[in-house]
């Protein structure tokens, strides 16, 4: 089964939530995780499961980011896929069917979290902070969009001391989309050819690139 482009510009909408914690609510922890981030890579692997928890895609790869607005998604198995946001557009590029989608980023992202990277947005006019939860070594941050147009009902980033361990996002579709984060490394040197784009050649692409 492929992966679908929709479902994964959603999950990575809620992936990159942990950088928008409103910092004046967060525990000490996150404070000082998020506290100067300004890029981040990682293995990851992503799991959705439907409201019956029956597993509807698994699927791993290599995570980069760099604020703001920037992020590249590889997704190396089951299948080959690519998500790249540059600033402007959001590129999709399916290996399988040589296929590339180019839209507008604020066209495809403006109501998600994705697009908080921009910082445009009051922080604490977003989120609430509903709960702060240490179950054995991990602590649950529980977090709760203020918005009622968000797709996303609940967000829990797991940490164990400073580190990011998971985070899990239950949607209004009754999904729930878990990442996990293995060789997380908080700010690293990335150049900006990582998430610059072009298409392969022959492969057909769909949008408008101008």
């Amino acid at each position: 089964m492929m992966i679908s482009l929709k479902l994964m510009i959603r999950a990575l909408s809620l992936a990159l939530l942990p950088a928008f914690v409103h910092a004046a609510q967060a525990p000490t922890y996150m404070t000082d995780f998020f506290t100067g981030l300004h890029t981040l890579q990682a293995d990851f692997r992503q799991e959705v499961t439907d409201g019956n928890n029956k597993l509807l895609q698994s699927s791993e790869g290599h995570m980069w980011i760099k604020r703001p607005g920037r992020f590249r998604w590889d997704y190396e198995t089951p299948y080959r896929q690519q998500l790249v946001a540059d600033g402007e557009r959001l590129w999709s590029y399916d290996e399988d069917l040589e296929q590339v989608t180019v839209q507008k980023a604020a066209d495809v992202l403006t109501s998600t979290p994705a697009m908080l990277l921009s910082g445009e947005q009051p922080l604490e006019k977003v989120f609430n902070i509903e709960e702060v939860i240490t179950l054995d070594d991990e602590q649950h941050v529980v977090l709760a969009p203020k918005s009622d147009d968000s797709n996303v009902t609940r967000i829990q980033l797991v940490f164990s001391g400073k580190v990011l361990l998971r985070i899990k996002a239950d949607d209004n579709f009754g999904n729930t989309t878990v990442f996990s984060f293995t060789d997380f490394d908080r700010n690293p040197a990335l150049d900006d050819a990582v998430f610059v784009f072009t298409p392969p050649a022959g492969a057909d692409v769909v949008g408008d690139i101008d």
